[in-house]
């Protein structure tokens, strides 16, 4: 009878789960607090990505210990481009163009299999309480008005979900796909980067449109939403940059 291998050294932290060792596998481990619910959806989520044929981990199943929940998937070796940039900050454009052309890759794909953004970014602004109640109206009224789009989103490409190196890197973490407007993913991006740093983030996208061909104005025209639903996650630190990006009084708002 073979044995069921059991969690070594972990590999990743964050707020909703852990990523160990687990045999020649990971398991990304969720939190007791987080219904298993969540660890079901990725996997299915991976599963109907990796038909796409794209850069992700395989899963592998779905695996309870104790009062947690985890996902078993296929391991993606080496560090993120997160931990790239801090030791070669001198190949930032590198690390750029190639994310975004993983994420641009990503975009060509049909995301008609997922819950639409708009309705995401709605139900988060919705419940913001940081926004008096005429402005998370005006936003709503508005953000009904954007294109639905119908291409598959990431939900959350930044450097710390892309693993590998340069020119193998593998995208992680896809429990926030979603279908939708390339431009609003992207802005997505650059809302997550510019807490790294804001030059980054702002050449990102610089990156991306090059890569692409659109417009920085149409990826900027997401902004207001994108940071408006940001403030429904908690995170304190960020509330009064995010407020002032959903007022639509910065810089990048109005290019």
């Amino acid at each position: 009878m073979v044995s069921e291998p059991v969690p070594g050294r972990v590999l990743g932290s964050g707020k909703e789960a852990e990523v160990f060792e687990y045999g020649e596998m990971v398991l990304k481990l969720y939190r007791p607090e987080i219904p298993k619910r969540s660890a079901f959806r990725e996997a299915a989520i991976l599963s109907i990505i990796e038909s796409f044929g794209l850069p992700t981990p395989r899963t592998e199943g779905v695996q309870r210990m104790a009062n947690r929940w985890g996902v078993i998937m296929t391991r993606a070796e080496g560090t993120t481009f997160a931990d790239g940039l801090r030791i070669e900050l001198r190949r930032m454009p590198e690390y750029l163009k190639e994310m975004a052309r993983l994420q641009s890759d990503v975009h060509r794909h049909p995301g008609t299999l997922f819950p639409g953004l708009k309705a995401r970014l709605a139900a988060n602004i919705e419940s913001v309480t940081v926004l008096n109640t005429s402005r998370r109206r005006f936003l709503l009224r508005r953000l009904a008005e954007m294109p639905d789009g119908d291409r598959l989103c990431h939900g959350d490409f930044h450097p710390f979900n892309i693993v590998g190196p340069l020119g193998a890197g593998v995208i992680v973490d896809w429990l926030n796909a979603a279908c939708g407007e390339p431009v609003a993913d992207v802005c997505r991006s650059y809302v997550l980067i510019r807490i790294m740093d804001p030059d980054m983030a702002s050449a990102y996208v610089d990156a991306y449109a090059t890569m692409s061909g659109e417009a920085r104005s149409r990826i900027f025209g997401w902004l207001p939403f994108v940071a408006a639903a940001r403030l429904a996650e908690g995170v304190p630190d960020e509330t009064e940059s995010l407020v002032a990006m959903a007022d639509g009084i910065t810089e990048e708002a109005g290019s």
